[in-house]
């Protein structure tokens, strides 16, 4: 590399031999930071239904999640670019603090639109903690050897799944719903000390200005996107007036955005980084990845609840086998990487495992047991696993160490947004499909008592029979949709990973490191 990086201790002692306590501290302060970004919305679904109950404003109850989703979205490649240019280790501590003061306005908040404007506040904090993460542990740790810490950082996703939302109910039941927010301070409070004192990287001072009109025009498109897979089947319909109008805005700012990033001193966003073709790769099918995992994640609950007559207190032990699957098939790729130095593999046995896995649940119907559609989550689980952190990655491996930032920022946008688009075309169908499906069944005044209705056990219990077996049935056929759907996207992924080109991990051998892998 052009840049000699500087880090908490000499690389050469990073890539051999047990981990210095320096580094170990830092990544501990990492995950602290990562789990913070990741538990928020856990923990803040749970305690919704009471923010609503105080603060009213029910019809605008997604806001409180959108806002959040779309100020991370659209920070993300910013924050990555603010840490090439000045210093990761200064960007990462503000976009921590800034992300505390989000948490503490959204606790004070009085009224839903100061919750949706703090929340805001919270999500620009959060691009900066996700890419920080990514692009510091890039820093520090050699790709030959960052394998090792793929389990943990998998083992802090499944914590965030699996804890947030009973952490949330317990927060919200003993000690009010503000203490949602509030519960951020401690743990903000440890990562910000411990990377302040234990983290050294060298400050820059680039002369170059920041390139405000492409950050602009990215925030723009982005905004348009995640709006239009938010509304679109929903709040508006897919033909409408709102929706078109969004895509064409998306379009247009775009095309603006490349066309200005091709002439900018210092772009946003260099689009050079694309050229390297595993880079791109490896942002298609963390696309896919977001797709499948969020859609994953929304669609099982629901019908574990609605077919399966499980409690949705308990909604996130429900993905338990999933996570768990994922956490052990992550941490075992990570080390075989590792010790090896290979990972073409992994993409393409996580692919097929990907595509079987939802295939598999598409196929749960209403006389699916748990043990079964335990086993469907495991082998999604298992697809995830080899994935999740092999993308990242590569995609670090595939770019200049000047460009760790961006790269780190861009896979995570990718990620972001295939999410966006995985839950707005699984809901679109899934939603569809349950009011086609009762009103076969039972008809159109059924079907709208059945959709007024919770999707918690308890509420399906007080339905007639008749019109309770037919929801079921009509959960299971929107779940078959939304999954065959997922299978589908996946297959684009299996495909791509057949392209990845094995390059030599840095740190690996004889690589030298001033090489950029294409």
């Amino acid at each position: 590399m052009s840049e000699t990086v500087k880090t908490a201790v000499p690389v050469e002692e990073v890539e051999s031999g047990p981990k210095p306590r320096s580094v170990r501290v830092v990544l501990m302060a990492l995950m602290i930071a990562m789990l913070l970004a990741m538990l928020d919305n856990m923990i803040i679904g749970t305690a919704m239904p009471t923010i609503v109950g105080e603060l009213g404003g029910l019809e605008h109850l997604s806001w409180v999640v959108t806002a959040y989703t779309l100020a991370t979205a659209a920070s993300t490649p910013i924050w990555g670019k603010i840490g090439d240019m000045y210093g990761r280790k200064g960007s990462f501590l503000v976009s921590i603090v800034i992300f505390l003061i989000g948490s503490v306005l959204s606790g004070m908040a009085q009224d839903m639109g100061q919750l949706i404007g703090f929340r805001a506040v919270q999500g620009l904090g959060a691009g900066g903690l996700m890419v920080g993460v990514m692009a510091i542990i890039g820093d520090l740790i050699p790709p030959r050897e960052r394998g090792k810490y793929q389990g943990m950082m998998a083992g802090v996703m499944a914590l965030a799944m699996i804890g947030g939302p009973l952490v949330g109910g317990t927060i919200t039941d003993h000690m009010g719903w503000r203490w949602s927010f509030y519960i951020n301070l401690p743990l903000g409070a440890v990562a910000l000390a411990m990377v302040s004192a234990v983290l050294h990287l060298p400050k820059k001072r680039s002369k170059s200005k920041i390139d405000y009109l492409g950050a602009a025009l990215l925030t723009i498109a982005i905004t348009s996107t995640v709006l239009v897979t938010t509304w679109g089947g929903t709040e508006y319909a897919w033909g409408s007036v709102e929706v078109l109008g969004l895509i064409a805005v998306g379009i247009a700012s775009t095309a603006a955005f490349l066309y200005v990033e091709t002439k900018a001193a210092e772009p946003i966003m260099p689009l050079h980084i694309f050229r390297s073709r595993n880079f791109t790769l490896m942002s298609v099918i963390g696309f896919l990845v977001g797709f499948a995992m969020f859609g994953g994640v929304l669609y099982l609950p629901l019908f574990q609840q609605a077919v399966q007559g499980a409690s949705a207190t308990n909604s996130g032990l429900l993905l338990l086998p999933m996570l768990l699957s994922m956490m052990l098939v992550s941490l075992i790729a990570g080390r075989v990487t590792t010790n090896s130095g290979k990972y073409k593999i992994f993409p393409i046995v996580g692919g097929a495992f990907m595509v079987v896995g939802l295939f598999l649940l598409a196929t749960m119907d209403t006389d699916t047991s748990r043990l079964v559609s335990g086993v469907y989550m495991a082998v999604l689980g298992a697809g995830l696993g080899f994935l999740m952190q092999i993308t990242m990655l590569v995609a670090q491996n595939s770019v200049e160490m000047k460009d760790m930032g961006v790269a780190s920022s861009s896979a995570t946008l990718f990620r972001t947004l295939g999410g966006s688009f995985g839950v707005a075309l699984m809901g679109s169908l899934f939603t569809t499909q349950v009011t086609d499906t009762m009103v076969e069944r039972q008809g159109a005044q059924a079907a709208a008592a059945a959709g007024s209705a919770q999707l918690d056990a308890a509420s399906l219990a007080k339905l007639p029979e008749a019109v309770r077996d037919a929801y079921q049935h009509a959960v299971a056929a929107g779940t078959h949709s939304a999954f065959l759907l997922g299978a589908a996207v996946a297959v684009l992924g299996f495909v791509a990973a057949w392209f990845v080109k094995e390059v030599p991990l840095r740190g690996a051998g004889p690589t030298p490191q001033d090489t950029p892998a294409h």
